[in-house]
Formats: structure tokens, sequence, C-alpha cells
């Protein structure tokens, strides 16, 4: 398995799962464009899209930071435009930027359900929209396009809507666009799928929901391996699938996760949402 010279697009990548997927592919030299809103050191959420182009750099990887709100499709045509400009094309599609906001129906003031609905579902919508002709040009010449969005697998079971309506749909908005999009993209030969972690992922947006031990978590590499072996496999046949990371990790063998957990020797993990 190999990623070496794939043209990758991932948004949110400026910290967390996304830069961690980044990473993982920058060992193999891939192209890696960050598209992030964080241009400026926030003291809350460290990262920005300079800090981490120079760590995808030091990996191994070729980087370009693109400052993008992907609320405003006007940036998003244009950060996809320079990385296909700048890379040749774009084989790989990362929709990794999300909103979260875990709260009752009562509790969710309007502009908090807007920037969910414009990031996780507006976003992802729109960012794939504008990929599609980069990636049917890499299925083309036979460069094995992926499309994978850090999204749950879809459920219809109230239990995973009952304490936050709001962000349930906008994060199974991402869901449909795995499962329209692999459908109507089959013929093409772009995948589209989905990953999802087993556990909480120990991130710094996670960090600031109260009351989470991170101590019970993994860590994203779980995630970026998991992806690592989803990008490999030929876009032809794997396609709207909602993979879960250590399910993953099992179809290779690898079996013991203990290296990913955040104290070693774990077993109690703090399970992730809208899995059963």
């Amino acid at each position: 398995m190999s990623l070496e010279g794939k043209k990758i697009f991932i948004t949110g990548g400026s910290r967390g799962i996304g830069l961690a997927i980044a990473l993982r592919a920058a060992k193999d030299g891939a192209s890696i464009a960050i598209a992030a809103k964080t241009a400026d050191p926030n003291p809350k959420l460290p990262g920005t899209i300079f800090s981490a182009a120079a760590e995808i750099e030091a990996a191994g990887g070729k980087a370009l930071p693109i400052q993008c709100d992907i609320r405003d499709e006007e940036q998003i045509e244009s950060a996809i435009r320079q990385a296909a400009q700048e890379f040749g094309g774009i084989d790989i599609l990362i929709n990794n930027a999300s909103a979260i906001n875990l709260t009752k129906t009562e509790a969710t003031p309007a502009k908090r359900f807007d920037l969910m609905f414009d990031v996780n579902v507006r976003g992802t919508f729109l960012t794939s929209q504008a990929a599609i002709p980069y990636l049917r040009e890499s299925a083309a010449a036979g460069r094995n396009p992926h499309i994978l969005n850090l999204a749950p697998p879809l459920s219809m079971k109230a239990k995973w809507f009952k304490n936050h309506v709001a962000y349930t749909m906008a994060k199974y908005g991402m869901s449909m666009c795995v499962l329209g999009m692999a459908e109507e993209f089959k013929r093409d030969g772009i995948a589209a799928n989905a990953l999802w972690p087993r556990t909480a992922i120990d991130t710094a947006a996670l960090a600031m929901i109260p009351g989470i031990d991170t101590a019970t978590c993994r860590t994203p590499e779980i995630l970026a391996d998991a992806a690592y072996i989803i990008l490999n496999r030929p876009s032809t046949e794997a396609t709207g699938n909602f993979y879960v990371d250590d399910e993953v990790l099992a179809s290779e063998g690898i079996t013991d996760l203990d290296k990913y957990a955040v104290v070693p020797g774990t077993k109690d993990f703090l399970l992730d949402f809208f899995l059963d």
C-alpha cells in the first residue's frame, strides 16, 4: 500500500483527525492541500494551516496551506482550483471539517444550528461538488480517486437524536452525501465512503466539551491508519461503505490497538455516538 504521488485535499486539517490523516499520507510523499479557517494561532485550539503544512513537509509530503471557510462557496471553489493547479489535479478528497454542538432542541440557538448545517452538510456537499471534475479526471487516468467523509453510519434509532437533534441531523447529512454520491459516481469510478471511530478521539475540539475524560479516548492516529487502508482500496470496488476504524484495521489483521490508547493499557473506552 502506498499514497506516493497522490494529490489530496483535506478540509479542516489544521489539527486533530484531519492533520493525522495528512501526516500518514505525507510519509509516502503525497501532496496535500490543507483547507481550513485557522491561519492565526488560537490559544484554545492549537494548530494553523501553516503549522500543519510545516508538519506535513517534515513528514516527507508536499503541503499547500489554504485559508478557506467552507461555509463560503466561492472560497471552496477557489481552494479546490488552487490545489488542482498547484498539484496538477486532485485524487483524494477528505471531508473532515465539522462543527459540533451537543444541545437539546430548546437549547440550540439558530446560529449554532446554521453553523452545523453550513459546515457539515453544505460544506461537505459543495466541496465534493467542486472536486468531482478533478476526481473524474483522476479516474480516467487510473489514479484511484476517493471521497472520504468523517461521518457515522446512518441509523433511524431515536436514541441517537433525542439529546442533540440538530447535531445528529447535520452529521447524518455528511453520511447521506456518501450514500448518494457513491451510487451517483460509481459509473465514473469515483469511490465515496464514510469513516467513523468506535471510541471517542482525543482532539482539541473534544477537550472543549465539559465532562469528557480524554484518558478514556484513543488518539487520532487510529483514524489515520484506517483511512490509509481505505484510500488504498480500489475505488471501483470499495465504495458506499460506512467504515468503523477498528473494523478496517481488523480486516488487515491489526487487532492489537493498545498503541492508539491515550493511556496505554486502557480497556474501558468512552464510546463514540451513533454505533450500537
